[in-house]
């Protein structure tokens, strides 16, 4: 069969992005037409003399409002920063990445304000509706990453994690969506949120379409993802405040991907996890990616806090009570306890956990602050815990019917490869 030219396939996610009664206005902030037609159209040239650059030559790509394009005000999801007006002197280097694999960027999307939340709504730019049911949030703070790849407005989205933004959206819209080992991939060039918890991944539909896309961001060879046996794999079922409080859709779709493993061979065993209840106790306390994200937003929260969403200016404020000496001791707690976390992982191939605990709640229902607040906790519960432990993670859509919902499969640190290979066998099992 011919694969579809990469101008015919930006064409159509053109027409996505530009249709009247469909979401490319809140997903797509940014969008790129005559630079990505001319990217497609080279790569279409290339491929008629039998050239590529790679796995991602000619993949239809969008990049989150939060990287360094040259020229260009990185605005983050914020009006404040669009009006402070600082122009990227050059593309972050991912970006530079993106296009020296042949990428067409064909947008820059929407997420939530300065990154600072998993529902992934926005009040200055709006907010990308869910591709399931557009009366609910996509989950962010990668969504209109999210919406793009589910609404054909793109392959890939690139987006940053760092609680769980490429994880959580990927998720509630029904995609894949991955978080790399942190170090694998530079985070310059990305207007920051945590310095210690930041890293960027890939969404789109596929296992396979992320892992090319992370191997690209990776500066990696191009690698063949073959499946890895299901037979014998170890599996840890996360036990505890994991499971706790699980919505209707959740609590149902969960235990029935652990049947699709348990039927594949997989050997699915209990995981207590006492280190949560220590990673608790540090967030309790103000926690970091709080902290770091003061640090980044002080001036600009004394400066403007009238014109920053409400729902993440009250957030950042609140880790102004943060003394420093707790940062630091919270700082060295959190490095025992990666360590800790690594040995206590040795044995098991993978952890397996709901994604999030909630399926999408409605947009209506988040103009509430205190209804914000406490699902807002519940969609990062799970997800930190990979940022919080610097593992890899992948969430993949568990079918069904209703709304999306996602597995979480985590492993240890600089296992990617390992856990594509895996989240690429498992793929299989559930559709």
């Amino acid at each position: 069969m011919t694969t579809p030219s990469a101008r015919s396939r930006l064409d159509a996610a053109l027409a996505a992005i530009g249709d009247p009664a469909g979401e490319g206005a809140r997903a797509c902030l940014t969008v790129y037409r005559d630079a990505a037609i001319a990217a497609a159209d080279a790569a279409d040239a290339r491929a008629r003399q039998g050239i590529s650059l790679g796995p991602l030559d000619g993949a239809i790509v969008t990049i989150k409002d939060l990287f360094d394009v040259a020229g260009e005000v990185t605005r983050a999801g914020s009006k404040v920063l669009a009006e402070e007006g600082k122009v990227a002197e050059a593309d972050a280097p991912v970006v530079r990445r993106l296009r020296a694999a042949g990428a067409v960027i064909v947008a820059k999307t929407n997420m939530t304000e300065f990154a600072f939340s998993g529902v992934g709504a926005n009040p200055h730019y709006g907010t990308p509706a869910n591709p399931a049911d557009r009366s609910r949030v996509p989950g962010g703070s990668t969504s209109g990453g999210a919406v793009a790849v589910a609404d054909g407005m793109c392959e890939i989205a690139i987006g940053s994690d760092t609680g769980g933004s490429t994880r959580i959206p990927a998720a509630l819209c029904g995609i894949v969506g991955y978080k790399p080992s942190r170090q694998r991939i530079p985070t310059e060039g990305a207007f920051p949120l945590s310095q210690t918890h930041d890293s960027i991944g890939p969404m789109a539909m596929t296992v396979a379409d992320c892992a090319r896309a992370d191997a690209v961001l990776a500066g990696e060879a191009p690698w063949a993802l073959a499946p890895a046996p299901l037979a014998g794999l170890r599996v840890g079922v996360a036990q505890g405040l994991p499971l706790d409080a699980l919505d209707d859709t959740v609590a149902k779709r969960f235990p029935q991907a652990l049947a699709a493993l348990e039927k594949a061979g997989a050997r699915l065993a209990p995981e207590a996890l006492p280190l949560l209840d220590a990673m608790n106790a540090v967030h309790a306390r103000g926690g970091i990616v709080p902290a770091e994200g003061y640090a980044v937003h002080r001036a600009r929260i004394a400066r403007a806090k009238d014109r920053i969403d409400p729902m993440i200016a009250t957030r950042i404020e609140r880790a102004g009570n943060i003394a420093s000496a707790d940062y630091i001791a919270m700082r060295n707690e959190r490095a025992a306890l990666v360590a800790a976390m690594d040995a206590r992982l040795a044995d098991i191939d993978v952890l397996a956990l709901p994604t999030t605990a909630i399926a999408a709640p409605t947009i209506a229902e988040m103009l509430d602050p205190q209804t914000f607040g406490r699902k807002n906790a519940m969609l990062l519960r799970n997800t930190t815990i990979g940022n919080f432990f610097d593992l890899c993670a992948i969430s993949l859509p568990i079918p069904g019917d209703g709304l999306p919902c996602g597995l979480m499969l985590m492993a240890r640190n600089g296992h990617d490869r390992r856990l594509f290979r895996i989240a690429a066998a498992v793929e299989k099992i559930l559709a």
